[in-house]
């Protein structure tokens, strides 16, 4: 739902350009380079959308036929409309990943054994932050735990890192010591850092070599992309220190709504800059709050029949977070009396 700040469309409407699909792309290039920079990686892939990304790196890894292990209620899993299948040809396996926390037993015992019969796992996902309708930070020592599973059996260890300056922030870390175990990761710009467009997939020089191959392979050539990776270099340089703003005012949110409500949310849920609430016990339809709440100039997305997910970012202000709990106040007294 962010806008693109006023640095970021003059970085666009004065940015340098050239074919990036030859490589002759400046900005594109230092957006790129940037990335693998912040991420202590050897290279870098401007890519359009966080699932572009995602499933470029599981056809760089993967071959027809592998298996792919996924946490249940990752992006990559639910929102990718079926990628792992129909553009590798790989089946994915979901576990249970318990508020953020990826068992490594569980990951461990999901690795296929070697046999004529299994397929061959050629790939664990993890997700940081975890659940996008939660947004719940993974930690260092837990992706250590990950990887130390995929050392064991040769097994690449992939992070669809799409809030992960979000997760960093969180758990009060540098992104690159956080995502240092991991083989590679992606990273979009259009989260939390508001630029209006893409990804960056980053990795080491030969994953990113043969990413470009598989990017160019499913239509993702891009020609003077430079106009949009400018501002993908100003949401880098520029919008990540801001982050714990977000999450600050997310924990301050979710406070005001529980003082509506106190079975609205779990407040321990709430770490980064995600709400998750729950009006079942209103007993009323889901999509009238939705459309309640709009009329009153708030937007929420809807996750469930009664479930929805509210996101602090950049243009929501701390002046704003009681016009948010002031209005779902209004709309549950409107439900109590039409009930």
């Amino acid at each position: 739902m962010t806008q693109p700040t006023e640095k970021m469309r003059a970085a666009m409407y004065t940015a340098v350009v050239g074919d990036d699909i030859l490589g002759e792309d400046p900005t594109v290039k230092k957006l790129e380079e940037l990335a693998a920079q912040i991420f202590g990686k050897e290279a870098g892939l401007f890519v359009t959308s966080g699932t572009m990304a995602n499933q470029i790196a599981v056809m760089v890894y993967s071959r027809i036929g592998d298996e792919v292990i996924v946490g249940k209620d990752t992006h990559i899993f639910n929102l990718e409309v079926g990628g792992l299948s129909a553009l590798s040809g790989v089946q994915p396996r979901p576990i249970e990943v318990v508020n953020g926390y990826y068992d490594p037993a569980v990951v461990q015992a999901n690795v296929r054994p070697q046999g004529v019969q299994s397929p061959d796992t050629c790939l664990i996902c993890i997700e940081n932050t975890y659940n996008l309708n939660k947004g719940l930070p993974v930690t260092l020592e837990n992706i250590e735990e990950v990887c130390a599973v995929g050392r064991e059996y040769h097994i690449p260890v992939y992070m669809d890192g799409a809030r992960i300056f979000n997760a960093a922030a969180a758990l009060g870390i540098g992104v690159q010591e956080l995502t240092g175990p991991v083989d590679s990761l992606q990273v979009c710009l259009t989260k939390g850092l508001a630029a209006p467009f893409g990804s960056v997939l980053v990795g080491s020089a030969e994953f990113i070599h043969k990413a470009r191959k598989m990017k160019q392979r499913i239509g993702g050539g891009m020609r003077q992309a430079g106009i949009m990776a400018a501002a993908g270099i100003v949401a880098l340089e520029e919008m990540v220190h801001r982050l714990p703003e977000d999450h600050h005012r997310a924990k301050t949110l979710a406070k005001m709504l529980l003082e509506v409500d106190q079975d609205l949310l779990n407040i321990k849920d709430v770490q980064t800059n995600i709400i998750a609430i729950d009006i079942a016990h209103w007993g009323v339809d889901g999509d009238i709050f939705v459309k309640e709440l709009l009329a009153r100039g708030i937007k929420i997305k809807k996750i469930g029949r009664t479930a929805f997910r509210l996101v602090t970012h950049c243009q929501i202000r701390e002046e704003d977070l009681p016009v948010v709990a002031q209005a779902v106040a209004e709309v549950q007294e409107q439900f109590r009396k039409t009930s």
